[in-house]
């Protein structure tokens, strides 16, 4: 059989004694100098270029400070300027709000006089067309004259803390309430109606005299007594026997309606019999008089 050639091997090169070694191997070949030389010509190109970076960076700051100052500066000096335009509007504004609220003193002034004025003439026409004690009942009942003896005082206020229902079944919106806590117009309407038909000869609340065409009503959260606003508490004057009169309206209907707004829902009242309460005399009261019309037959005409 023929022979195999025999295999030469290539020769082991040779290993530095140091190969385990890399990364110190790494730092003695490489020296940092060059990095250093590197960085330096940077700095340099740098220097011959531009400014260096910290003297930019101050450069602006500078700048901006001169910017703020302007503008600080400026804004002080357009105040100074403005301020005087604005002390004379504001003194303007208040020389009118003194002029104008001294002219509505004036004329409520003026408008307490004509209703004086018109009380005497209008309690001179009743007496002129029947005898003293009748036109003395056409004034008392008409609200035309200011009254006065024993009666009753009923104050009736708010809630302190409203107390609403929030989940929709709230048993005064479905009687007819719109508010839990709150005197409202409906509540005030059943409270006098109680008084008048208790016997009361004249009814006032918070100094307004009620007569036969007066109306309670509500404008949002305000109720008014002839387009009047009212602010509680409800003070609720009435003339007549004063203790009976007491009596029957708590035990009325409506009394007892005030109770249970009491109970249920906060609503505070208060009654006490009083010697003597004034109500003053109903502002601007037209007594109306209906007069039969005869035609040429005798017979009455529409």
């Amino acid at each position: 059989m023929p022979q195999q050639p025999p295999v030469r091997s290539s020769p082991a090169r040779p290993q530095r004694p140091d190969a385990s070694m890399s990364l110190i191997t790494n730092v003695m070949d490489h020296s940092l100098d060059d990095g250093y030389a590197e960085a330096a010509a940077r700095r340099k190109s740098a220097g011959e270029g531009g400014l260096p970076k910290t003297l930019r960076a101050k450069l602006g700051l500078a700048a901006g400070l001169v910017l703020a100052a302007l503008v600080v500066t400026v804004g002080a000096a357009q105040a100074r300027v403005s301020a005087p335009v604005v002390a004379k509007e504001r003194q303007e504004l208040i020389d009118r709000v003194d002029s104008e609220t001294a002219d509505a003193d004036r004329l409520e002034s003026t408008v307490d006089k004509l209703r004086d004025d018109v009380d005497a003439r209008r309690r001179a026409a009743l007496k002129s067309s029947g005898g003293s004690a009748e036109a003395d009942l056409v004034g008392l009942l008409s609200g035309a004259t200011a009254v006065h003896g024993p009666g009753v005082e009923l104050v009736v206020n708010d809630a302190k803390e409203a107390a609403g229902g929030g989940d929709g079944s709230n048993p005064r919106e479905t009687s007819g309430f719109s508010d839990t806590g709150r005197v409202r117009d409906r509540d005030m309407q059943r409270v006098v109606n109680g008084l008048w038909a208790s016997g009361a000869e004249a009814v006032s609340i918070n100094g307004q005299r009620l007569t036969a065409l007066s109306a309670i009503r509500a404008a949002g959260d305000a109720i008014l007594v002839d387009n009047r606003p009212l602010v509680p508490p409800y003070t609720v004057l009435a003339v007549g026997d004063g203790q009976k009169l007491s009596t029957r309206f708590q035990n009325s209907a409506d009394g007892l309606y005030l109770h249970a707004l009491e109970e249920n829902y906060g609503i505070r009242a208060t009654i006490s019999t009083e010697g003597e309460v004034r109500l003053p005399a109903a502002p601007s009261v037209i007594v109306r008089t209906a007069q039969p019309k005869f035609g040429k037959t005798g017979k009455g005409t529409s």
